[in-house]
C-alpha cells in the first residue's frame, strides 16, 4: 500500500483545487483527449504496476483501468479524488491523496506518469527536482517515467485582470461560472492565471472561490540538469503526441520519456 508523509511538500504546492474549481474541470474536460490517450496508453502493458501521479479526477485513470491494467493514482486534491471515486467506486484502495513528491509505496512501477502538461504545476524548482527523484525512486530498474510540460511558446500575457468569464449551466438550475486573467512573469519563466470561481442561484451568489493557479514555463533542454540530477540515465523529448522528435519549443508542449 501507498503511502504519504505529511510535511513541506504540502506546504509549497502553490496550486489548489477547491470544490467548485473541480466541479468547472468535471465540466470542461469530461473525457481525455484521445490524442493524449493513446500517446500514454502506448507505455501500458498488461501485468505491468502503473501509476499516474496528479491523476486528477481520472479521466486518464479511469480508461487505463477499464482495459484491466493494474495502475494506482496519486493526486494531492481530496475533491478531485472524491469525484474520481463517485465515477469508479472500485478503485478507491488504488487511490491515495497525497503530494506527488511525497507519495510513497513498496511498489517498483513499471510505468509512472503525469498526463495534461501537469508536471509545470510544480513551479518551484526545489519541488521539481523532488518531484523527478520521486519517481526515479519509485520506479523498476526497466521502468519507464512519462511526463509533458508547457513550453515559452505558450504565453498568455495580460494585466492580470479577471477579464475572461466561462458560464456553465448545471442540471440543477445553478449556473457556475468562472472568471480568470493572465499574466507573466518573463524572468521566472512563470504563468500567472488568478480566477474566481461563482456558483449563482439566480441572481443570488452562492460560493465564491478564489484560486491562484501557476504555471512554470520550460525551454528545450532545460529540465536535463534535473533529469540527471534525479538519477535518470536517458530520455527522449517529443514534441507530439506521435512521438515526433523535439527540435525546439515551438509546439507549445514537450512530452519527456524517461528510463
Amino acid at each position: 500500500a501507498g503511502r504519504c508523509r505529511t510535511g513541506k511538500g504540502r506546504a509549497m504546492q502553490i496550486n489548489d483545487y477547491g470544490k467548485l474549481c473541480t466541479m468547472m474541470y468535471e465540466q470542461l474536460h469530461p473525457t481525455a483527449d484521445p490524442q493524449e490517450l493513446a500517446f500514454y496508453l502506448s507505455y501500458a502493458k498488461p501485468g505491468e504496476q502503473m501509476l499516474e501521479l496528479l491523476c486528477g479526477s481520472g479521466r486518464f485513470l479511469i480508461p487505463f483501468w477499464k482495459k484491466g491494467l493494474s495502475i494506482d493514482g496519486v493526486d494531492l486534491s481530496a475533491q478531485m479524488l472524491e469525484q474520481l471515486e463517485q465515477k469508479l467506486p472500485e478503485a478507491k484502495p488504488a487511490l491515495h491523496c497525497c503530494s506527488a513528491d511525497e507519495y510513497q509505496s513498496e511498489k517498483r512501477y513499471d510505468y509512472i506518469f503525469i498526463t495534461c502538461n501537469s508536471f509545470s504545476l510544480f513551479t518551484d524548482k526545489e519541488l521539481a527536482k523532488r518531484v523527478l527523484k520521486n519517481a526515479k525512486r519509485l520506479l523498476s530498474e526497466q521502468g519507464v517515467f512519462v511526463f509533458a510540460v508547457d513550453t515559452v511558446s505558450s504565453v498568455e500575457p495580460g494585466d492580470g485582470e479577471l477579464s475572461q468569464t466561462v458560464d456553465q449551466p448545471l442540471e440543477d438550475g445553478k449556473l457556475l461560472r468562472m472568471r480568470m486573467g493572465a499574466r507573466y512573469d518573463a524572468a521566472a519563466q512563470v504563468q500567472y492565471y488568478p480566477s474566481v470561481y461563482e456558483l449563482w442561484q439566480g441572481q443570488q451568489l452562492l460560493h465564491s472561490e478564489p484560486m491562484d493557479f501557476q504555471t512554470r514555463l520550460y525551454r528545450l533542454g532545460e529540465l536535463d540538469a534535473l533529469l540527471a540530477e534525479a538519477g535518470f540515465r536517458s530520455w527522449t523529448v517529443y514534441d507530439r503526441f506521435d512521438k515526433h522528435p523535439a527540435q525546439g519549443d515551438e509546439t507549445g508542449t514537450l512530452l519527456y520519456e524517461c528510463r
